[in-house]
This record gives C-alpha cells, structure tokens and sequence, in this order.
C-alpha cells in the first residue's frame, strides 16, 4: 500500500484513485493498493457468503445482522474500506443509501494480503479501536489462520487464534451461534505439474 500525497490529502483526492485500486484516508494520508489477488479475494467472497447466510439472511443461523463486503466507512475525516463489515439490526435497522457509512460497524474483517498487512494491522487496527468497533477478524490466507479480536479499553486483544490444521473448525465471537470449517476460506491449491 503506497502513501501517496506529501501534504493533508481530502476526500476529493481520493475519488481521483483510479478504479482498479483501492483508496483509504488514514490521519491525512492517502493510501492506495491493488484490488486483491485470487488468493485473498476467495477468503472474502467466502466468508460473507457464510456468515451473509446465516446472520444477514437468517438461513441456518439466527440472522439479525447487515453484512457487506468492501463498503467505505467514514468516521470523521478517515475513509476506511475493511474487507467485510458487519452490523447487528438491534442498532441500525436500516442501511443508508450512501456511499460513505459513518455508522461504526459492530464488527469487521481483515483477509491480510503482502500489499495490505502493514496497514491493516499498524495504521487500521487502532483507529478502529478508537472507533468503537467492538470485534475484528484477521484472516491470513498466507499462514491459514483466522485472529478473532476483541476490543478492551483503547485496543483489542486476540482472544482466539484459528489454525486450518490444528482448529479446523470456526465457532467465533461475534458469530458464535454457528461453526463452519476453516478450510473452505482458503484458494484451493493447484497440484503441482511437475509431480
């Protein structure tokens, strides 16, 4: 993720990204990446599709929640783009037609990428906290694990740490009323054609 903009970069800066990147404000500074890899899309498609079932659309789950992928968030003069965002309806019962949600989240995702995990974890993980969102998932398709987070105070603490080959099976706050398997997050992995 590059810095872009040697002064106080705007919103205004921002919607001159081309398309094909990614765009987050951080404290002034704006912040681009590729649109993600296979390999870290495929986390993300899945597991919105999971959770989208069971608690946005109340499918073999309890429901009660808004899931979206890739929305911007807009606390104060940062813009944030998490990989998924999650909301529970007890608190907004409506999702605004806006482009920008300035509502924070109850909860989002992280699917960690090389051209990602600096930022994801040292520039977004605490605005976050300040934020007030109370849960964040890390995913790193990489090392195939899945950080739960809580916040506590004015950061948050991993209270469980998934691995695809010792804890294959996921039951997690704030979506602890359903399990799923690990693996299924992760890209297939193509057979080698030397073999």
């Amino acid at each position: 993720m590059a810095k872009l903009l040697e002064r106080s970069a705007t919103y205004e800066d921002l919607l001159k990204v081309p398309e094909h990147l990614v765009a987050e404000l951080i404290d002034g500074e704006l912040y681009t990446s590729p649109r993600p890899a296979y390999r870290h899309a495929h986390p993300n498609k899945k597991l919105a599709a999971i959770l989208g079932r069971a608690f946005e659309d109340g499918v073999d789950g309890p429901g009660g929640w808004w899931i979206y992928p890739e929305v911007e968030l807009h606390p104060g003069a940062d813009v944030f783009v998490p990989d998924i965002s999650g909301w529970r309806r007890e608190r907004v019962q409506t999702i605004p037609d806006v482009v920008g949600m300035e509502i924070a989240p109850d909860w989002v995702c992280e699917v960690l990428s090389p051209s990602t995990h600096r930022i994801d974890r040292l520039k977004k993980l605490p605005k976050y906290a300040r934020n007030g969102i109370p849960h964040v998932w890390i995913v790193d398709p990489d090392h195939r694990t899945l950080e739960v987070c809580r916040r506590e105070g004015a950061a948050y603490r991993i209270v469980q740490i998934f691995d695809a080959d010792e804890q294959p099976i996921v039951r997690a706050e704030p979506f602890d009323a359903i399990e799923f398997p690990l693996e299924s997050l992760w890209l297939p992995v193509a057979p080698d054609p030397r073999n």
